[in-house]
């Protein structure tokens, strides 16, 4: 299987073609997470790497506590006003369970993926320039760790 087609938080198309040959980071967000200021530290690594071919995939989820209940364009506004974030936000999804969407039934079905539920917000997945899920990094570890950088080729 590979990255599946995607749509953005606007609503828009997010075709897997748009997004072969570069690296990703996925990562399952929420606005009121104790975790949310991970976003200053995607959007920093981002914007440092897009110019190289990064590109760093947010995905809203309010599986875990409701911690994401807004509409689409609550999201995009507060990820715009409060973080900076201009990296592709998609649209919310489920991570875990019967719903669980396409991009996370890869993500994780992935020999890297482990087959295991997503934990919590803030999850990520390291996708490599040939379309493969390299690695998997607990919620608690930050976006520019050395270990997460390192499965990003930086």
């Amino acid at each position: 299987m590979s990255l599946p087609d995607l749509v953005r938080l606007d609503g828009g198309p997010l075709p897997a073609t748009a997004l072969a040959g570069r690296t990703l980071l996925v990562v399952n967000v929420a606005s009121r997470c104790g975790l949310t200021p991970q976003y200053q530290a995607l959007q920093a690594l981002y914007a440092a790497h897009k110019d190289q071919g990064l590109v760093v995939l947010g995905v809203p989820c309010n599986q875990f506590a409701g911690q994401e209940p807004g509409t689409a364009e609550q999201i995009a506004t507060f990820c715009s006003a409060t973080w900076g974030v201009d990296f592709p936000l998609l649209e919310k999804q489920e991570v875990n369970g019967p719903g669980r969407s396409a991009l996370y039934r890869w993500l994780v079905d992935s020999p890297a993926g482990g087959g295991a539920d997503i934990e919590w917000n803030f999850a990520k997945f390291v996708v490599d320039r040939d379309g493969r899920v390299v690695a998997r990094f607990a919620p608690t570890v930050a976006p520019d760790a050395p270990q997460v950088l390192a499965a990003l080729g930086l």
